[in-house]
C-alpha cells in the first residue's frame, strides 16, 4: 500500500524509496540471526533486540534500559546525522519496537520498511547472503568499545506504569490492549496475574495489517480505532506483553497524524507481575 496514503508517514519508508536511498541510510535487520544469514538487504547490520524487556518502569530501571539501547544502536553505527531504516520480514513487531525505541532516544530520522523483506522481494529487489564468517577474535586483546549512540530522550512517546495508573480515570486518555483475545480475557497466562487494565479497549494489533503484513489503507485503520473510541483528540496508550506489538500500534496511529500516542514500555510484563496493579477481567467486570 502506498505510504503517501497516510497523513504523516514520518516513520515509514517503502521499498521504492529505500532502493533509491540505499547508500544514504544505516540499515538494521532485527530478524533472527538465521534469517539475516540466509538473506538480507545489502549493507544491513544485524541487531536482534528480542527479549530485552523492562519489568519496572520507574526512573532508575527505565534510564538503565534506555542506556542499554543507546549502546546497542551505537554498536551498529547509528548516529544522529544519518537516517536509519529498520526492518524485519513484514511491518512487524520487532522492527516497530526498534523504531519506537530509537525515536524515544530522539533520533530525528528513523523509519520502518513498510512490508519488510516480503515487500522488498515483491518489488523485484534482492537479498544478499552472508558469504564469509566474521574475523576471529584475538583473546589476548580487549575488543574495542563501540561508541554509544548519543541522543536525548523523547519521553512523550513512552508511558510508564505511573502514567497508566493516572490514565485509568482520565477521560482524555484511551488505553488500548493490543494483545490476543485470550490474553485480554485472561484465559492465556503470560504473567503472574491475568486480565487487563481497567477501561482498556481491545484492538488486536494485527487488525491494522493486511494479509501481506503491511499496513492496511489509512482510512481503514482510522475507522478501526475510531470505532473503539481511540480518536485523535485523545492521548492513546497501547500496551501488549513487552512493548513490541503496541509499538506497531503507535507507528500506525502516528502515521495517521495522531498527535499523542505513548507506548507503555513495561506493558503486561510489568503490570501483570505486580501486586499493586489494578486489574479486571472483561467478562466479569472486576
Amino acid at each position: 500500500m502506498p505510504i503517501d496514503d497516510f497523513p504523516d508517514p514520518k516513520y515509514l519508508i517503502d521499498s521504492r524509496e529505500l532502493g533509491e536511498r540505499l547508500g544514504d541510510a544505516t540499515l538494521i535487520d532485527v530478524r533472527p540471526a538465521e534469517d539475516f544469514a540466509v538473506g538480507h538487504i545489502e549493507g544491513s547490520r544485524h541487531l536482534d533486540i528480542y527479549g530485552v524487556s523492562l519489568n519496572d518502569s520507574s526512573d532508575a530501571p527505565l534510564n538503565a534500559f534506555l542506556s542499554i539501547f543507546q549502546t546497542l544502536f551505537g554498536s551498529r553505527g547509528v548516529s544522529q546525522d544519518k537516517p536509519v531504516v529498520i526492518y524485519d520480514h513484514e511491518t512487524g513487531e520487532r522492527a516497530a519496537r526498534a523504531v519506537w525505541l530509537l525515536a524515544v532516544l530522539n533520533h530525528p530520522n528513523v523509519r520502518i520498511l513498510e512490508g519488510g523483506t516480503q515487500a522488498w522481494i515483491t518489488s523485484g529487489k534482492r537479498l544478499v547472503r552472508l558469504t564469509q564468517p566474521p574475523p576471529p577474535v584475538d583473546p589476548t586483546k580487549a575488543p574495542p568499545t563501540p561508541p554509544a549512540y548519543k541522543g536525548g530522550r523523547n519521553l512523550d512517546l513512552l508511558a510508564t506504569r505511573f502514567d497508566v495508573h493516572r490514565a485509568i480515570d482520565d477521560a482524555g486518555t484511551v488505553i488500548v490492549d493490543v494483545r490476543r483475545e485470550s490474553e485480554y480475557r485472561g484465559t492465556e497466562k503470560r504473567a503472574r496475574r491475568t486480565g487487563t487494565i481497567p477501561g482498556a479497549v481491545h484492538i488486536f494489533w494485527r487488525e491494522h495489517l493486511d494479509n501481506k503484513g503491511a499496513f492496511r489503507p489509512a482510512d481503514e485503520i482510522r475507522d478501526l480505532y475510531v470505532s473503539k473510541g481511540a480518536t485523535p483528540d485523545k492521548t492513546i496508550i497501547p500496551f501488549c506483553q513487552g512493548g513490541y506489538r503496541s509499538a506497531n500500534t503507535l507507528l500506525a496511529l502516528k502515521s495517521l497524524g495522531y498527535p499523542s500516542v505513548r507506548n507503555y514500555v513495561g506493558s503486561w510484563g510489568e503490570w501483570g507481575n505486580r501486586d499493586d496493579s489494578n486489574i479486571i477481567f472483561p467478562d466479569l467486570g472486576a
